[in-house]
């Protein structure tokens, strides 16, 4: 009783009364927040011509980052804007809560190999995750890699690692500053100590170990000079690395020099007979190929080449098993003999299925792993390896797997599970008995899952479509018209936002705050048509899904215009920038985080020839005209009135080059003929945000929450 009082009393404090308060002291912030002038940003005259076109860009000089002209203002520009965030009300207390919620730690499914069991774990306030092995399913737990301990800030990162068969050696990845360009070592699993091997140049490596842990096929970008200037983070390459024997010499594999910007991985059968070479191009399709290792004249086979769909095999004896969209949008998965992999001789094992999409599949105990997507939930399946359905795995609520783990000739399989209100946990498939227990999970002090409500909604977009939304709230909130609400988006990319579990969003939730999570036309919720809905010239669709989704919380009494936040990071930088500059009078406030805003030049810079599949680009003249058309800085209009934005970025981003965001934060600034401020943060030792040590998480996590507070008038 007394809880639900002081709830109650909460909720009074939100009441309209109080609310005037509450947004005549916004007003008065923002009044004297204003009196502080933004630095002036030099417009420069400066021109150019495409496909007949005159395009005015004027801040075209702040795309040079090395130069000193450029650091001084990115200096002054963080100065304006610490001014800005470090006076917010409350901002002490909202980060010391932060603070509690973020030190809720992760777990990672474990990866057995032999009889060993490797899993990442953070705790506490430990900046990186722990890379830990256990001996036995009930073993003792034993550190093989602390980062927290390679960087007295944090900022040496774990980016990836891969057991070998025998489970006596690790090869893993180490970047520092948030930059991603991994360098490969070998780890003695027994003694914890590297081997004499250190090969760079490893980013976001593919590895694949020889049966006997002899050497392993890995990917590996070209050295610095060896390729044109401006390429070197392309032309990725697969190569056979020897233990003990010199990198520079390992033998290549697979390269193509005519197709720079493909990404090829590398898988291997368990008896090392089958190399499977999988060549990306872009998110909706990829060549793949097979080696037969036995053989010294073999070459690589074409099992499908130049097909506009995607392709991911696995073989298991002498059979090849793959998931394909081609003539399945929700994907569907084959078998054939990996020896004559010829197209008329595939047999379906799995159909599509029209109520859920195929994310992934794994092959473990002699069983195919089905992970499936339904209106954006996962859902877990297993079958017989010619298709027979043997159990569905009744999964504790809505939400996201992360991953299913396991050996080709084990008994047991492993998965991570999260939601909004469901903490991260592993949990443990025993195949002989059919039943799932909990393995591990992360305690979560002081957070009530229990209270918060998840309801899943679906709304008309521009053209008619219906798209999902999930709904995050207490559960004893009330719907009023007058709700802060955030709003959250990505759209591309075949990147699927499902519900997990986010730490930092319970601060929101105890204050009486709603999150919404749209499922946009470009992500991979509902199949690849749904993905292609949202690429190249149908892009304008992810962004008329968002503003509709703002437009049916608005329309729903779940809040309004001057209660409305967005987020988004990335490609879902792209998307708030583009709702910003198509309808600025439907939001409060922007929280636009590491965002492409030029898309005539995106792709002239870092490893955006990647996105060109995703997106297209302006040196066609078709692209051109749909690019030029939605393209955030270029549709920044003087006089415009703009709400309040907060603009992030990283000056160690090798993704999204920060241009974007000193372009677009310098355009917006001259632009605006509101009071809202326009506010850049450029973050120094940090990049997109792999890696980001806990430490800087917590810094950008209080800037973010206390300018949402601010903006939407949210009581702490």
């Amino acid at each position: 009783m007394e809880r639900a009082f002081r709830r109650g009393c909460r909720d009074l404090l939100l009441s309209r009364g109080w609310l005037i308060s509450l947004l005549f002291l916004s007003s008065v912030m923002s009044q004297s927040l204003v009196e502080r002038k933004a630095p002036v940003t030099p417009m420069e005259p400066s021109s150019f011509k495409m496909h007949g076109v005159e395009i005015v860009d004027p801040y075209l000089w702040l795309e040079d980052g090395e130069s000193g002209r450029v650091r001084r203002w990115t200096e002054e520009q963080n100065a304006w804007t610490r001014a800005h965030l470090d006076a917010l009300p409350k901002r002490e207390e909202i980060k010391r809560r932060l603070g509690e919620l973020l030190s809720i730690g992760n777990i990672s499914p474990p990866v057995p190999r032999k009889g060993r069991y490797f899993y990442t774990r953070r705790e506490g306030q430990q900046n990186q995750p722990i890379l830990y092995v256990r001996d036995g399913l009930h073993g003792r737990d034993r550190v093989l890699i602390d980062p927290n301990g390679l960087s007295p800030d944090g900022t040496v990162a774990l980016d990836w690692w891969y057991p070998s068969p025998d489970g006596k050696l690790l090869a893993y990845g180490l970047s520092r500053n948030g930059d991603e360009r991994s360098t490969l070592y070998i780890l003695d699993v027994d003694t914890g100590r590297n081997l004499t091997e250190a090969i760079p140049n490893t980013r976001a490596a593919s590895v694949a170990w020889l049966p006997d842990s002899s050497g392993f096929f890995y990917t590996r970008f070209p050295a610095p000079g060896s390729v044109p200037k401006g390429e070197e983070n392309y032309h990725r390459r697969v190569f056979l690395h020897k233990l003990g024997t010199d990198p520079t010499k390992d033998e290549e594999i697979y390269r193509r020099e005519e197709r720079p910007s493909e990404w090829p991985s590398v898988e291997l059968s368990r008896d090392g007979r089958w190399l499977l070479i999988s060549v990306g191009r872009g998110w909706a399709a990829n060549d793949l190929y097979i080696r037969d290792l036995r053989r010294e004249d073999a070459r690589l086979i074409p099992v499908a080449e130049g097909r506009e769909a995607i392709f991911d095999g696995a073989v298991i004896g002498d059979k090849l098993y793959i998931r394909t969209t081609e003539g399945a949008p929700h994907g569907r998965i084959l078998v054939v003999d990996a020896a004559n992999p010829r197209r008329d001789a595939w047999r379906e094992v799995v159909p599509e299925s029209a109520a859920a999409t195929i994310e992934s599949f794994a092959i473990i105990g002699g069983k195919i792993f089905v992970n499936r997507l339904e209106r954006a939930s996962s859902r877990l399946s297993v079958y017989t390896l010619d298709g027979k359905l043997e159990d569905e795995l009744k999964l504790p609520t809505l939400g996201s797997i992360g991953g299913v783990t396991g050996e080709e000739d084990g008994t047991e399989a492993f998965f991570g599970f999260s939601s909004f209100a469901f903490p991260p946990t592993v949990y443990r498939y025993d195949l002989r008995g059919k039943r799932t227990d909990r393995w591990e999970s992360v305690e979560a002090p002081g957070v009530d899952p229990r209270s918060v409500e998840v309801k899943q909604v679906f709304y008309p977009s521009k053209d008619g479509t219906r798209v999902s939304l999930f709904l995050v709230y207490r559960k004893d909130l009330r719907f009023d018209g007058d709700r802060p609400t955030l709003l959250y988006g990505y759209g591309g990319f075949n990147i699927s936002l499902t519900p997990s579990f986010n730490r930092g969003l319970y601060l929101w939730l105890e204050h009486g705050g709603v999150y919404a999570v749209a499922n946009l036309r470009g992500g991979g919720e509902y199949g690849e048509e749904w993905h292609r809905a949202g690429m190249l010239e149908r892009k304008q669709n992810v962004f008329d899904d968002f503003i509709a989704a703002a437009e049916h919380l608005i329309r729903e009494r779940v809040t309004n215009p001057k209660r409305l936040a967005i987020q988004g990071g990335s490609n879902g930088g792209l998307l708030v920038a583009a709702a910003l500059t198509q309808r600025p009078d439907l939001f409060r406030a922007v929280v636009c985080q590491v965002p492409l805003t030029d898309m005539l030049r995106y792709h002239r810079f870092l490893i955006a020839k990647l996105w060109i599949p995703e997106y297209g680009s302006a040196d066609d003249p078709q692209q051109f005209k749909y690019l030029y058309a939605y393209s955030p800085y270029h549709r920044v209009r003087k006089g415009e009135r703009y709400p309040a934005t907060l603009i992030t970025t990283a000056e160690s981003d090798t993704r999204v080059d920060p241009l974007h965001a000193r372009k677009f934060a310098a355009a917006l600034q001259a632009a605006n003929a509101s009071e809202n401020p326009i506010l850049l943060r450029v973050e120094t030792k940090a990049g997109h945000g792999a890696g980001k040590p806990l430490s800087k998480q917590l810094e950008e996590a209080t800037d973010i929450w206390s300018f949402l507070f601010w903006r939407l008038g949210l009581s702490f």
